[in-house]
């Protein structure tokens, strides 16, 4: 009996450090998926933002409509602490300026605009992807951190706790119709 207690001391002890070692490879691989998120919807917010500078020098907005667009896709690419009021406000403006009742008849009137529009709305669509892979991922890394062990060892080290990105990036379904459009994030 006496060399039986030692021996399962043991294969707990090796079978408890498997464990915390598998629970700290997951959090470090969500926290590299976190990361990688991240990168992913900072892409596709600085292309919206492109997009959109590039519709507000295509001449086919007001001088005052563009000049807000410009200014608000240039404060949203550059904006470091409030990212995430910057982006609604372009969210806001570019919804504004494509269900005014006279933009589709401008766009239809001048070349290139539709392939203007379209990669709008394809950026618009990648930008809500992004943003609800990097919810996911940021909700994932947030519960495994949660957990009592992650906390107790400290686990996630000195990462600094993630954080979701809420922004407007949805239209409204009565401006749908104005836009006739079947895409459902136009805007985003």
């Amino acid at each position: 009996m006496t060399l039986l207690t030692p021996i399962l001391l043991l294969v707990i002890v090796a079978m408890l450090g498997v464990y915390v070692s598998w629970r700290a490879g997951r959090l470090d691989r969500l926290h590299t998926r976190l990361e990688t998120a991240q990168a992913s919807l900072d892409a596709a917010l600085v292309r919206r933002s492109s997009v959109a500078l590039e519709l507000a020098s295509a001449a086919v907005l007001d001088p005052a409509s563009s000049l807000l667009l410009a200014d608000l896709a240039h404060h949203a690419r550059s904006a470091q602490t409030s990212r995430e009021l910057a982006e609604s406000e372009l969210t806001k403006t570019l919804r504004t300026v494509l269900t005014q009742p006279d933009f589709r008849s401008v766009i239809e009137d001048r070349d290139g605009t539709d392939e203007l529009l379209e990669e709008l709305e394809s950026t618009a669509h990648q930008v809500f992807l992004a943003r609800k892979f990097y919810n996911d991922a940021v909700a994932a890394t947030i519960a495994a951190r949660r957990r009592w062990l992650a906390r107790v060892l400290r686990l996630a080290g000195g990462a600094p706790m993630p954080e979701f990105f809420e922004i407007d990036d949805t239209l409204r379904p009565g401006e749908m119709d104005e836009l006739g459009t079947d895409m459902p994030h136009i805007a985003g």
